[in-house]
């Protein structure tokens, strides 16, 4: 799994869980919803800290709290 793979899967898994679509999180983040797909899709690799920043308020965390999550964590950028 490649990186944007893993937070593309973490937005997914918190909008599972607190059970919004991507649409309603467009709209609860401020971030347009041709960029959240964009990023959603693969299309943006490497999004910004404000625009994850953004994400990351929609779902009531932190930055820090949103990219704290195991996948990450252990991702290797030496491979």
């Amino acid at each position: 799994m490649n990186y944007n793979e893993i937070y593309i899967n973490r937005i997914y898994a918190l909008c599972k869980q607190r059970k919004i679509s991507i649409n309603k999180l467009a709209e609860m983040s401020g971030v347009s919803q041709s960029t959240l797909d964009n990023i959603v899709r693969g299309v943006t690799k490497s999004p910004g800290a404000k625009t994850l920043h953004k994400i990351a308020t929609a779902f009531n965390m932190t930055l820090a709290e949103f990219l704290d999550f195991d996948e990450l964590n252990n991702y290797s950028f030496e491979d």
